[in-house]
């Protein structure tokens, strides 16, 4: 059983995962880390994005 990303959910799909991929890249941690999450994201477009957006890199949040 093989499972089709197409039309407008994948560009949703798509466009996630280059947001979370340019997070990753810009944040604050090691190169082993970031490129573990990359990766992730890459291989497994839709369940690395969930597990990217659940326990991925945090930036702290700057108070003003």
């Amino acid at each position: 059983m093989f499972i089709e990303v197409t039309g407008l959910f994948g560009i949703l799909i798509l466009i996630g995962d280059i947001y979370a991929i340019l997070n990753t890249v810009q944040a604050r941690t090691t190169l082993g880390v970031k490129a573990a999450w990359i990766a992730a994201i890459l291989l497994l477009p839709v369940a690395g994005l969930i597990a990217w957006f659940l326990f991925g890199p945090r930036e702290p949040k700057v108070e003003a």
